[in-house]
């Protein structure tokens, strides 16, 4: 295998498959209600990142229910993550976030992944996860939005966050035990090739355990869609994201986990998402790639220190 995909290292780490399961909570951000921003992200759409999930006017055990049945029917699958995928999922009373996790456990569930933001996770929030993985023995994972280390670019998208919050949390939640999922955007308009690259090795460097690359969909009703209708952004190629990802695989660390490399998005809602084609097709070629040039992971990934110290 040329890179660490995060299906292979379920499989070593629990003994069989894992299925990820999404809870949509009718939960909101602080870039969207007015205590950072009223706009939020310029990529992000009404339902944010919600649109495969059940919806939220669902109980959480419902929709947990509904989605297990489901995948242990079609794809004979009896452990679970549960994802509290959509918003900012710290972002509500500590009372309810507490109750919320107790609901989500059950049997077959090996763990819980929260996602939220860099600037909205407190150590008291991670009290409460610490309490709820040494109730019901249970792996805990926060997956952080980072989307781009560029400062500027985040300014550009609205993010309301710089790359020191980022850090600040990831130090945190690994005082607590807990691993890190990073997300990122690979081929945002104001990022170039190094800027990407830069970014896994940032990561690298504080030893989050895995990341979720993102290709960028540009959703209808959005601000980011406004500049692509008016032309006022350039989005690279296909081909050039591929290039891109190449060179982010080899310069990673070789023990990060790779959870996603290209978006999904339902057309109907969509101005552009993977250059019209599958996401599937796009990381068959991807590994066809690594496989002609005979790439693996972490091949030139080096910190400075290694580069510099001369060993007698």
């Amino acid at each position: 295998m040329r890179y660490q995909k995060y299906s292979a290292y379920l499989v070593e780490k629990y003994g069989e498959k894992v299925y990820k399961i999404p809870v949509n909570l009718p939960c909101s951000c602080p870039n969207r209600d007015g205590t950072l921003g009223s706009a939020g992200c310029i990529f992000c759409g009404d339902v944010g990142a919600g649109f495969e999930a059940q919806p939220s006017e669902l109980s959480i055990s419902q929709q947990i229910n509904r989605n297990c049945e489901y995948i242990q029917k079609k794809y004979k699958v009896n452990k679970f993550m549960i994802y509290f995928q959509n918003y900012t999922n710290t972002y509500i009373p500590i009372e309810q976030f507490e109750a919320n996790l107790h609901e989500a456990v059950r049997t077959h569930v090996v763990g819980l992944s929260i996602s939220t933001r860099p600037d909205s996770i407190s150590n008291q929030y991670l009290e409460v996860l610490k309490n709820i993985q040494a109730i019901y023995n249970i792996d805990i994972e926060v997956e952080l939005g980072l989307q781009s280390i560029n400062i500027n670019t985040l300014k550009q998208i609205n993010r309301g966050h710089g790359l020191a919050e980022f850090i600040d949390a990831v130090q945190r939640i690994h005082t607590y035990g807990f691993t890190v999922c990073a997300h990122l955007i690979a081929n945002l308009p104001w990022d170039t090739d190094a800027d990407f690259i830069e970014a896994g090795r940032v990561l690298s460097a504080l030893k989050v355990e895995s990341v979720k690359v993102h290709s960028l969909y540009i959703l209808k009703n959005t601000k980011l869609g406004e500049l692509y209708n008016a032309g006022a952004i350039e989005l690279i190629s296909a081909e050039a994201y591929l290039e891109r990802l190449v060179k982010f695989i080899q310069n990673i660390s070789s023990e990060m986990v790779i959870q996603r490399l290209f978006a999904r998005a339902p057309e109907s809602q969509t101005l552009f998402c993977n250059w019209g084609m599958s996401w599937r097709k796009l990381q068959n070629q991807f590994e066809a790639i690594l496989e002609e040039r005979n790439i693996d992971q972490g091949m030139h990934f080096e910190l400075g220190l290694n580069k510099s110290v001369k060993v007698e």
